[in-house]
C-alpha cells in the first residue's frame, strides 16, 4: 500500500555568503528527496533580523511541499539539509548559510522534545508568515490572518518574485 501524500509547509531562511543560491540549492535538495516534493514556492523577502540583531539581513521565503514522511522524518531532512550545506549552530538565532523550519504539517498539532507543530513561534515572526501565507492553499483558511507579526510586518521587504526566482516543472 502506498504512503499517503501530506502537505506541509517549511521556511527557509539564509544571511551568510550567497543567499540566493543557497535557498535555491536548499529548495533543489527538498525537492530531490525521496518522498517530498516542491508543490508552490513563495516570493522571496528580504528580511531584518530578529533576535540576535548584529548580523546580515536574511533572505526568506516558504515552500508548500507534498510527503509521504511523518513530521518527524521531514524535520530529520529539513535538519540533514542545514548540516549538508554547512550550518553549525553556534549562536542562538545567529547568523548562518541556510534554515529550513518546518512551519505546519497538514494540520497536525504536536508537541515532542524535538518537535512542535504549528512551529511554536510562527505567530510572531512576520518573516515566516508573509512568505507562508504566499504558500497556503488557495480556498483555505490561512490559520494566523489575525496574527499581530502578519499585521504590521515591519523588516519584511520584497526582494525577488516568484517567477523570477524558482521555474515550476
Amino acid at each position: 500500500m502506498d504512503a499517503v501524500e501530506r502537505e506541509a509547509y517549511i521556511g527557509l531562511g539564509a544571511n551568510l555568503g550567497d543567499r540566493e543560491a543557497a535557498l535555491r540549492e536548499a529548495v533543489r535538495l527538498l525537492d530531490a528527496a525521496e518522498g517530498v516534493r516542491v508543490l508552490r514556492v513563495s516570493p522571496v523577502y528580504e528580511t531584518d533580523p530578529v533576535g540576535y540583531t548584529d548580523q546580515p539581513e536574511f533572505l526568506n521565503m516558504a515552500v508548500a511541499v507534498g510527503t509521504t514522511l511523518s513530521p518527524e522524518g521531514l524535520l530529520a531532512l529539513c535538519l540533514g539539509i542545514e548540516r549538508r550545506m554547512g550550518r553549525v549552530r553556534t549562536i542562538r538565532w545567529g547568523p548562518r548559510p541556510i534554515d529550513l523550519d518546518l512551519l505546519a504539517y497538514d494540520g497536525v498539532r504536536m508537541e515532542t522534545e524535538r518537535l512542535t507543530l504549528p512551529h511554536p513561534r510562527l505567530a510572531e515572526r512576520a518573516f515566516a508568515l508573509v512568505p507562508l501565507r504566499d504558500v497556503w492553499p488557495e480556498g483555505r483558511a490561512f490559520p494566523w490572518t489575525d496574527a499581530p507579526a502578519l499585521r504590521e510586518p515591519d523588516g519584511v521587504r520584497l526582494w525577488k518574485s516568484r517567477e523570477d526566482f524558482w521555474v515550476i516543472k
